[in-house]
């Protein structure tokens, strides 16, 4: 099983940084390797979304049904795809007047060897940059 945490501070509220991460529709605009996002449900408590990856060949896609504590907690479970495991978290903790704290957490492992051979270097890139690129989008959105 693997583990990937992320932290990094941000001259961005929690607020902006938590759309900018509960707007998964978006995601094909920044995110080199999303081929596609279909969102399954939306309320105020939940996001459900299944993602599709396009990258260097692979096509593969996950759904995910993610719990809101708007705009400080997002608690990411496992619903479909090539994982025996898969969740994790987004927490955004509010410093000063305008910036916050990103830590992103997740905990994945492959259904099986021959998919985490196929898919392991793909998502294992994509999960290591996933927060860079949010920070950068977070850049290109609000300057």
């Amino acid at each position: 099983m693997a583990l990937v945490e992320k932290s990094v501070l941000i001259m961005r509220t929690p607020e902006q940084m938590f759309e900018l991460v509960d707007h998964v529709e978006d995601y094909p605009q920044f995110l080199p390797w999303c081929g596609g996002v279909e969102v399954l449900a939306r309320t105020a408590e939940m996001t459900a979304a299944r993602i599709h990856i396009h990258y260097r060949g692979i096509k593969a896609h996950f759904a995910t049904e993610n719990t809101k504590k708007p705009p400080h907690l997002m608690r990411l479970a496992f619903r479909e795809g090539p994982f025996r495991r898969l969740d994790g978290s987004w927490r955004f903790t509010r410093l000063g007047d305008a910036g916050c704290k990103i830590e992103f957490q997740l905990h994945y492992e492959f259904s099986n060897k021959l998919l985490e051979k196929a898919l392991g270097p793909v998502f294992g890139h994509i999960v290591n940059t996933f927060v860079d690129s949010f920070v950068k989008r977070a850049h290109q959105i609000h300057g």
